[in-house]
């Protein structure tokens, strides 16, 4: 069998040290090499990063500076093709600039007569109409589009685009294998493995952030923490996926806890952790996490941890949707008495919840791998 080599550029919020979008980027490329093996196609990647030199140390792949244009079209001239995602690319919650980036950069790649592959993003909110017809116009000429929810799809199909052109796939870090794992379908760590890695305390994970002005969100997470800790010997385990914003709101919340281990609790916090996979080891040495940061949540799910979701964002709740779950509650008006009790119920019940989703979250993991086997098999019918 001949193998041919392709070059792709991949798109998305790259080398920012925000643990989710490194976790997304790390999973496509691990789903691109697995499905390049499984053929007669090996990739080469091309990541457009905002700090190349870190992403090449990180992955071991070549990057060019996302902002500079004339690295960006030299490397969109070259290549066989754009991937775009995932994350939350398309959105302008946060500012007017990601959309027309990110279109922007799709569109170069098509105006250059590229194959472009949108890879299970979550798109939206879009609050703007004015970026409706950009995005329909630079959809419909993608040669491959898919996303990570059903909101995301609605979306587009109001936009115009046919329900066949548009796949529903799982986030892409469900995908994602523990450090030196060879295989995808990793094996769900039942309960008596971990009772034996956490024979002293149930760990639970914690994944803040800043959202509220008044940080009311915080402070109700903290008043649930405590009177959890105070049921319950628990150790609270922080876990900041973006640096530093991430590390200030935990310790903000760790404040007001304040000392537990007199109720033979513990507090800790993992502090400069960018690399995706130890993150993921982190979180899959939990019995439960409670997150804001989505991609705290997909990490736990693909450990088989139990998630506590609590919502900023309708893509957390499309999440837990997957998983037939609801979060605890919202940031503006999240109650900290049923946080702890939803807590405390999951960790005494985490052998009935992994009994019930087991086979449903093996599915996600390996529904995961299906925009990296199409982008591959697009570039192997073109020879």
């Amino acid at each position: 069998m001949v193998t041919t080599s392709k070059k792709l550029v991949i798109s998305g919020y790259y080398g920012f040290r925000n643990s989710g979008d490194e976790a997304v980027l790390k999973s496509i490329l691990t789903a691109l090499e697995e499905e390049s093996q499984r053929s007669n196609v090996t990739i080469e990647p091309i990541v457009l990063s905002i700090d190349p030199a870190w992403t090449t140390s990180m992955y071991g792949v070549r990057a060019v500076h996302r902002m500079k244009l004339k690295e960006v079209r030299e490397a969109l001239k070259e290549s066989d093709g754009l991937i775009s995602g995932g994350g939350s690319l398309l959105q302008d919650a946060t500012g007017l600039k990601s959309i027309p980036y990110y279109l922007g950069v799709i569109k170069l790649a098509q105006w250059l007569k590229k194959p472009t592959f949108i890879y299970a993003q979550g798109i939206g909110p879009v609050n703007r109409k004015i970026f409706n017809p950009m995005i329909k116009s630079v959809f419909r000429s993608c040669t491959y589009v898919s996303v990570r929810d059903e909101q995301s799809a609605d979306y587009l199909r109001g936009l115009g685009l046919k329900w066949n052109q548009i796949h529903v796939v799982p986030d892409p870090v469900m995908g994602l294998p523990l450090p030196d794992t060879a295989s995808i379908d990793q094996q769900p760590v039942h309960s008596q493995a971990s009772a034996d890695k956490h024979a002293e305390l149930p760990v639970v994970g914690v994944s803040v952030r800043f959202w509220e002005a008044d940080r009311k969100e915080l402070t109700a997470i903290a008043a649930g923490l405590k009177k959890l800790a105070a049921q319950k010997a628990v150790h609270l385990r922080f876990m900041p996926f973006h640096l530093p914003d991430d590390v200030q709101a935990s310790r903000f919340i760790m404040e007001l806890i304040g000392d537990v281990t007199s109720k033979g609790s513990e507090v800790s916090i993992t502090e400069d952790l960018t690399d995706p996979q130890q993150m993921l080891e982190e979180v899959s040495r939990c019995d439960l996490m409670i997150g804001m940061r989505l991609h705290s949540l997909i990490y736990a799910a693909s450990q088989y941890v139990p998630p506590v979701g609590i919502s900023y964002d309708p893509k957390i709740d499309q999440f837990l949707l997957r998983l037939e779950s609801d979060a605890v509650g919202n940031t503006s008006s999240l109650d900290g008495d049923k946080l702890a009790q939803t807590v405390a119920g999951l960790l005494d019940q985490r052998s009935q919840w992994l009994k019930q989703n087991e086979d449903r979250i093996t599915a996600l993991k390996q529904e995961a791998r299906e925009p990296a086997k199409q982008i591959i098999t697009y570039l192997g019918r073109k020879g």
